[in-house]
């Protein structure tokens, strides 16, 4: 008797939970339906540019001369303000990038904390003490200078604290990355500017959102729709739709006006080799100029402020080493038109 009757419990849930399945299915559908026009920006690494044996500062300037970009974000990683030790500063790199957006308009987003956009995630200085108050000291310390030093920049447009600090899988080579002071982060930014909102970023697809919807100003999702797995198996997300991520950002009380799409995917998925080894077939196995505007497309289905193309790098190494303009073309024609 009791058997039957948990039997049914069962089945009435399962039914329920389809049915549910179908409702979000069917409202997310129609949820991605409408074009969008959000602004757009661009992603830019010096070490990135480096490691592709490009000179940085001229696709920093070539970038901003010819793709001309409104929207520019890049790190202040912790191991290269502080290399050496907690009383050496080093942010010549960052004023020089800074002080060339202010010249050509363009105005920054500017990441810093343990963790930072691009592989290997983590930017921890070596020297950082293994005491966990000594740690938080120097963490904060750095933060308030970084704050302290482009708080009135004319440049600055937002603050990004970490880079997917709540992700709940492992991602990158973090041998050291204390969640727990991430909040604490984020107040020390207020404590020294109450102008610039602060941006805080969750994986698109494998993330909650919850968290980092709450805990800053204004929510970053990344959107990767191909990507390869660490067996080499390439993995797509061309089976969800746009809808999905509105419905989601809906769900949690995200506002239209306080959600950006912080990494649009717009390079391959590099996993052991790299832009300098890898042949253009195995490149384009996960990325062409056709998939890059379609995932350029995909973007203003989602109802966000912004979208920042991820790959600007990669585009430019394409460009001038491989002889490929393909994608730098096809961005500074678009970026042209919006």
């Amino acid at each position: 008797m009791h058997f039957r009757r948990y039997k049914k419990i069962i089945i009435s849930l399962s039914v329920t939970f389809f049915v549910l399945l179908v409702v979000l299915f069917f409202a997310a559908r129609n949820m991605g339906q409408t074009v969008y026009t959000p602004e757009f920006g661009v992603s830019f690494d010096p070490e990135y540019a480096l490691s592709m044996g490009l000179d940085w500062q001229k696709v920093y300037i070539r970038m901003l001369e010819d793709l001309q970009p409104e929207y520019i974000r890049i790190a202040a990683k912790w191991n290269t303000i502080q290399p050496e030790n907690r009383d050496g500063f080093d942010y010549k790199s960052i004023d020089w990038m800074m002080n060339r957006a202010y010249e050509h308009n363009a105005k920054v987003v500017l990441a810093m904390g343990q963790k930072s956009p691009r592989w290997p995630e983590c930017y921890v200085p070596s020297w950082v003490s293994e005491d966990g108050i000594v740690y938080e000291y120097d963490l904060l310390r750095y933060v308030q200078t970084t704050v302290e030093r482009y708080y009135t920049h004319p440049a600055l447009f937002m603050w990004q604290v970490e880079n997917e600090p709540f992700i709940v899988f492992d991602f990158g080579e973090c041998a050291r990355f204390e969640k727990d002071v991430v909040e604490k982060e984020v107040s020390r930014v207020r404590m020294y500017d109450v102008v610039h909102p602060i941006l805080i970023t969750d994986s698109g697809e494998l993330g909650f959102w919850r968290k980092a919807s709450r805990v800053g100003d204004v929510f970053g999702t990344t959107l990767y729709r191909v990507v390869r797995k660490p067996g080499g198996k390439i993995f797509t997300y061309d089976w969800l739709a746009p809808g999905w991520y509105n419905l989601k950002a809906k769900l949690l009380g995200i506002q239209p006006k306080d959600m950006i799409v912080s990494e649009l995917q717009a390079e391959p998925w590099f996993f052991q080799e790299t832009p300098l080894l890898a042949s253009v077939p195995r490149m384009e196995e996960t990325m062409t100029p056709e998939r890059m505007i379609q995932h350029v497309d995909f973007a203003q289905h989602l109802h966000v402020a912004q979208v920042y193309l991820w790959g600007v790098e990669w585009w430019y190494y394409m460009m001038e080493e491989r002889g490929d303009g393909r994608y730098w073309g096809a961005v500074k024609e678009f970026l042209a038109d919006t």
